[in-house]
């Protein structure tokens, strides 16, 4: 089993014919079912055109219409990022994957506006997207470092996130579902959107978090997580080792008022009974260690 996105998802590529969308869309065509998935492409004034093989719409929703798509993946300029997404969630689309970064935090700020009880989830922007291995992925990452299994990934870091996947399959340990969810300021799902799909998810059998510095959500997810997870929670904070005077995490991690440092995050996590690892390269032990308790 898996969250979001399975076999059935059927995925538009909003700047298919950009050198970027026609790299990563030839690349997920090859993954596993991805050919059964990948059904349009959009780009205004290319319609009726084909990239790789792949119908080419001027709209979302006319390729909608035509092919039943129900998830989008952007790889527009940030320029009109904002309003592709604007444009898969006038679509009635289920979920938009939003790869581009750069995008003006205004302009997010009125899409997350106009998005309001609407029915199309947002993951991202400036993320590497989603997959449950073994069936589909959607976004940048490398796909042949995944192994279907039972551990769920979240992390607002793409690199974290290849690293943790990386050592779970060395260790034997497959993923039913990697999410990065990206570290922008203002985005769609948080860690605790996912956590709470995780939870729910019986095909899931433990949950490593990558978090970093900057902002609440960690601390958010520690409070939900000490009175309704009841899987395993392994965690890793980017920035708790960083060397003194140097700061890692994305340009949107703010620490304001003593909130949303490594510490505070790290402390609140433990609390809740969060496996906490401050060495990144420990992370795939942690798991099969939590794992065996």
């Amino acid at each position: 089993m898996s969250i979001l996105v399975d076999r059935n998802t059927r995925v538009v590529t909003q700047g298919i014919t950009g050198k970027t969308g026609v790299f990563h869309t030839k690349n997920c065509l090859e993954y596993c079912f991805g050919e059964e998935c990948f059904v349009a492409g959009v780009t205004p004034g290319k319609g009726g055109e084909r990239v790789a093989n792949i119908p080419v719409f001027n709209s979302v929703r006319d390729a909608k219409l035509d092919t039943g798509c129900n998830t989008s993946v952007i790889y527009v300029p940030p320029k009109f990022a904002a309003k592709a997404i604007d444009e898969a969630v006038d679509a009635e689309l289920d979920l938009v994957v939003c790869i581009t970064e750069g995008i003006p935090v205004r302009d997010l700020v009125n899409t997350r506006a106009r998005m309001r009880g609407k029915k199309t989830i947002l993951l991202g922007p400036n993320c590497p997207g989603i997959i449950t291995p073994g069936t589909i992925k959607i976004g940048i990452m490398p796909g042949y470092i995944h192994k279907p299994g039972s551990i769920g990934v979240v992390s607002r870091s793409g690199t974290l996130t290849y690293e943790v996947v990386d050592q779970l399959t060395k260790l034997g340990l497959g993923q039913s579902t990697c999410v990065g969810i990206g570290g922008d300021p203002v985005n769609g799902l948080k860690h605790l959107d996912v956590l709470k799909r995780f939870n729910d998810d019986d095909d899931t059998e433990a949950v490593v978090m990558c978090g970093e510095i900057g902002g609440t959500d960690e601390e958010a997810c520690a409070r939900w997580i000490a009175e309704n997870m009841h899987k395993p929670v392994i965690a890793f904070i980017a920035g708790a080792t960083a060397p003194p005077g140097k700061r890692m995490g994305h340009a949107g991690a703010i620490i304001s008022g003593g909130e949303g440092t490594a510490i505070a995050k790290i402390e609140a996590l433990r609390d809740a009974g969060v496996h906490v690892t401050e060495n990144p390269a420990e992370m795939g032990n942690f798991v099969a260690s939590a794992l065996t308790l």
